[in-house]
C-alpha cells in the first residue's frame, strides 16, 4: 500500500508557526494514516516533536545552509528524497513559493494560502474606505488549505487545547484537567507553583512600535499588579538588547519578578512555564500564540493592529482583548509596521493601565475559583 505523505510548509517568525499548530493537530487525528512533515525554521521544532505519532519535523535554515537560489534548489532536492505525495504552502511566499513550483513542476500536488489582500487592504484602509469586517482567521486559512488536497478537517476535530496533550489522549480526556507541562525539567530558580499562588506572564514587547503598549504604562500595570497581589510571580517575557534592558531593572524594582530568559533554556522550557501561569498579558505577537498552545488565557492589548485581520490567538476569548474602539483609523495595518498617521499612538496610550488590570483580576479570580471547584 502506497502511504500517503504530507509536506507542510511554514517559514515565518515564531507567532505565525504556532498557529499552524492547532490545525496540523487536528489533521493528524483525523487522518491517523497520513504522514506529516512540517518544514520550518530549527526553532520552531518544540512545537511539533511531541505533538502526535503521524507528525514530523524538519528544520531547514534557510539563512544560511538553504540560502538563495542554490540553497533552496538543494533543499528541494534533499525534500523529494522524502517520498512526498502532496505539498502545502502555508506562507505562500518567495521562497515557500519556488518550492511549491519546484514540486508542482514534478507533478505533486499542491496547495497554497490565500491571504485575503483584497480584504485586508479594505480592512486598513483610511476613512471612509475603510471596511471594518472581520476577515479569515489564519486558522481557517491553514484548514482551505489541506481541503484543497482533499484533506478536510471536520468540526469536532478542531478540539486542540494543548501541547502537552496528543490527539489519542483528548480523545479520552475532553472533560478532564487540561495537561500541564512538568516544571520539573526548568532551572530551579522557577522553583514549583505552590497553592493559591498567583503567576503572571508578561511580554510587553512586540517587532513594531505599533504593537507595543507604552513602557511608562506598563510600569503602571505592574505596579497595580503588585498592589493587588502581592504574592503573585511575575515572569517577564521577550528576547533581544532593548527587551534585557527594561526587564534588567524591572526585575531590580520588583522583587518578586523575573526575566525568562535570562534562566530558560529555549522554547520547549519557556512552553513549560507558560502552561503553569493563571493569565499573560501580551501584545499581538508570539506570547500570545504561545500561551494559546498551552490553553493560558490572555489579555491581549491591540494598537495598530486589529482582531478582525485574523491573528487572535486559539482559543482566546476576544473579551480579554483590549482595544480603543472608536478610533477611526484602526486598524492601520496587518501587522503593526506602518508609522501612524496621527504621530500620537492614540489607538495605544488611549488604553488605561487599571483597564488591563482589571481584566488581569477577572481571569485570576475566575481560575482560582474553577480550581477550589475540582
Amino acid at each position: 500500500m502506497h502511504h500517503q505523505h504530507l509536506l507542510v510548509i511554514r517559514f515565518s517568525a515564531l507567532g505565525d508557526v504556532a498557529m499552524t499548530v492547532p490545525v496540523i493537530w487536528a489533521l493528524s487525528r483525523q487522518y491517523p494514516e497520513l504522514r506529516i512533515t512540517m518544514l520550518s525554521r530549527p526553532s520552531s521544532r518544540p512545537f511539533f516533536e511531541n505533538l502526535s505519532p503521524n507528525v514530523n519535523f524538519m528544520g531547514a535554515d534557510i539563512k544560511h545552509e538553504y540560502h538563495g537560489m542554490k540553497g533552496l534548489n538543494a533543499l528541494y532536492r534533499r525534500l523529494t528524497a522524502k517520498q512526498f505525495t502532496a505539498v502545502a504552502d502555508l506562507h505562500s511566499v518567495l521562497r515557500s513559493n519556488y518550492l511549491r513550483i519546484r514540486f508542482r513542476m514534478g507533478h505533486y500536488p499542491t496547495a497554497h494560502l490565500d491571504k485575503h489582500r483584497n480584504q485586508r487592504r479594505q480592512l486598513t484602509a483610511a476613512q471612509p474606505h475603510k471596511v471594518l469586517q472581520p476577515i479569515p482567521t489564519s486558522f481557517q486559512n491553514y484548514i482551505d488549505v489541506f481541503a484543497q488536497l482533499g484533506y478536510p478537517i471536520a468540526p469536532e476535530n478542531l478540539c486542540f487545547r494543548t501541547v502537552f496533550e496528543n490527539p489519542e489522549q483528548s480523545k479520552q480526556s475532553a472533560h478532564t484537567p487540561i495537561p500541564t507541562g512538568n516544571l520539573s525539567l526548568l532551572p530551579d530558580i522557577f522553583g514549583m507553583k505552590q497553592p493559591g499562588e498567583q503567576w503572571i506572564g508578561i511580554a510587553p514587547f512586540a517587532t513594531y512600535e505599533g504593537k507595543i503598549y507604552p513602557q511608562s504604562l506598563m510600569e503602571q500595570v505592574i505596579s497595580l499588579l503588585v498592589s493587588r497581589y502581592p504574592k503573585a510571580r511575575l515572569f517577564f517575557f521577550g528576547r533581544g538588547e532593548k527587551e534585557e534592558a527594561v526587564f534588567k531593572s524591572w526585575t531590580e524594582r520588583w522583587k518578586q519578578s523575573l526575566y525568562v530568559g535570562d534562566h530558560a533554556n529555549g522554547l520547549a522550557q519557556e512552553l513549560i512555564l507558560i502552561s503553569h501561569l493563571n493569565v499573560m498579558i501580551s501584545m499581538d505577537s508570539a506570547n500570545m500564540h504561545l500561551a494559546s498552545l498551552t490553553a493560558t488565557p490572555v489579555v491581549s492589548i491591540w494598537g495598530a493592529t486589529h482582531p478582525y485581520a485574523g491573528f487572535m490567538g486559539w482559543g482566546q476569548s476576544e473579551d480579554n482583548a483590549l482595544q480603543v474602539s472608536d478610533l477611526d483609523c484602526r486598524p492601520c495595518s496587518i501587522y503593526g509596521k506602518n508609522p501612524c498617521a496621527r504621530g500620537d499612538y492614540a489607538c495605544m496610550n488611549s488604553i488605561k493601565p487599571e483597564s488591563i488590570v482589571q481584566k488581569v483580576g477577572e481571569i485570576v479570580e475566575k481560575g482560582m475559583r474553577e480550581k477550589e471547584r475540582e
